[in-house]
Parts: structure tokens; C-alpha cells; sequence
């Protein structure tokens, strides 16, 4: 069954686009793909605090060895490793994208499935 997401109509296009162009893998297109006919659109206005979007920083614990890890997603364009931000349209970002607080994501990163649970999402802008 597939997980329901809250989306901005931004990110919802920019996902859609992404698959249109062949931009994810195959496996990741069939997982986008199943989300996105499940995904709620909204309006950022409208979209809860608690949901994993661009500029948000996130806190997700890694089930399997249990450590905590934190990502800052940005817009695609703002991505740069030296300050420690991701886009949002990158793997890790594709897995959390439109999941809120409690949520436990299961993605597959090549050949490795890992499991997140999200823990806390603050926006940072």
C-alpha cells in the first residue's frame, strides 16, 4: 500500500516533470508514480508544518542502525553540499518529500532498502 503525501502543486509538478524527463530510476518512477495519485495538493499556504517540503530541515531516525540523521531541503538550484543542503528532488528527498512527522518512510537507495522515521520538520524559511 502506498503511504499518502501532502504535496505542494509546485512539488507536485516538479515530480511530475522529473519522471516525464526519465530523471529517477525505474524503481523510484514506479514508486512516484503511485504516490502521486494518492497525493493531497495544496496550496504552501495551506500546507501543515509538519510535512517535508522544500526549506525544511529534517530529522529522520534511520530504523535499521538506529542513528539519527538531519537533511536541509532546498530547491534544486540551491543545493550545494558545502552548506550542508539537498535537493529536494534528490534521493533522500524523493523518499521524504510529502511525509509529515511520525511517518516511517521504506526506500530503496540502488540496490539498498532503508527505513526512516521522521522525527521532527522544521521550516527554515
Amino acid at each position: 500500500m502506498t503511504q499518502e503525501i501532502t504535496l505542494t502543486t509546485g512539488i507536485y509538478d516538479l515530480i511530475k516533470d522529473l519522471i516525464r524527463r526519465k530523471k529517477v530510476t525505474l524503481q523510484e518512477e514506479e514508486r512516484l508514480i503511485a504516490q502521486l495519485k494518492n497525493a493531497k495538493q495544496v496550496v504552501r499556504a495551506s500546507l501543515p508544518l509538519d510535512v517535508v517540503t522544500v526549506d525544511a530541515k529534517v530529522t529522520v531516525k534511520n530504523l535499521i542502525n538506529n542513528q539519527e540523521e538531519v537533511y536541509t531541503f532546498v530547491a534544486p538550484a540551491r543545493a550545494k553540499r558545502r552548506n550542508n543542503t539537498e535537493s529536494i528532488v534528490g534521493s533522500m528527498g524523493l523518499a521524504l518529500v510529502g511525509c509529515k512527522t511520525g511517518d516511517v518512510v521504506k526506500w530503496h537507495f540502488g540496490e539498498e532498502e532503508k527505513q526512516f522515521e521522521i522525527t521532527n520538520v522544521e521550516r527554515i524559511a
